[in-house]
């Protein structure tokens, strides 16, 4: 895939930043909220935007989401723990992930099954870190112990791959529906 002009790269770039804003207050979702696109944000941003400035913009705005949903929302805290730095690699996974397809990105079934592929791998790893940072060094479970901690990744982990999944499929969808345009439009259909 051929590097972005400058204003496709902001342009998407705002979108993921947006995406993530507009998702992240309701990270299991419901009726009225979209479920957390974080993952399938750092994901798509490492896939399209491949520098490590996004990355960190990125990473600074999740932060700044969570502090605004704690401190001026009312969110409970309860996931914020020194498991949170986890966070950084969780989301380094997913980003370094994209960027590491991205070179065999190409909009046939091939590169984009390929790059689904690489979500789900990059998604699982991504909450086995987050998940199993949170349950070992976070300071919630006092006692904990294998068959509770693979309870819960039973529990939760299938949701968030899931999610990421879904949101990552669907961009890929976008992407391949404006490759097709594109193709068109340059031989005149």
């Amino acid at each position: 895939m051929k590097p972005l002009s400058r204003s496709i790269h902001l342009g998407l770039l705002g979108t993921f930043a947006a995406l993530m804003i507009a998702t992240r207050f309701h990270h299991f979702g419901d009726v009225l909220h979209l479920p957390d696109a974080s993952m399938a944000v750092f994901l798509l941003g490492g896939l399209y935007l491949r520098g490590h400035l996004p990355f960190l913009g990125l990473l600074a705005l999740a932060v700044g989401i969570d502090w605004a949903a704690i401190e001026l929302a009312g969110v409970s805290d309860f996931c914020v723990t020194p498991a949170y730095a986890f966070l950084l690699p969780a989301y380094a996974v997913l980003w370094y992930g994209g960027r590491a397809w991205a070179p065999r990105m190409s909009p046939d079934w091939r590169g984009l099954s390929g790059a689904l592929l690489v979500a789900l791998v990059c998604a699982s790893l991504s909450f086995a870190i987050s998940n199993g940072a949170f349950y070992w060094l976070g300071g919630r479970y006092p006692q904990p112990e294998w068959s509770q901690y693979f309870a819960r990744v039973w529990q939760w982990g299938p949701l968030f791959v899931r999610t990421t999944l879904v949101y990552v499929a669907s961009a890929l969808l976008v992407h391949a529906l404006v490759v097709m345009a594109r193709r068109r439009r340059a031989i005149g259909v």
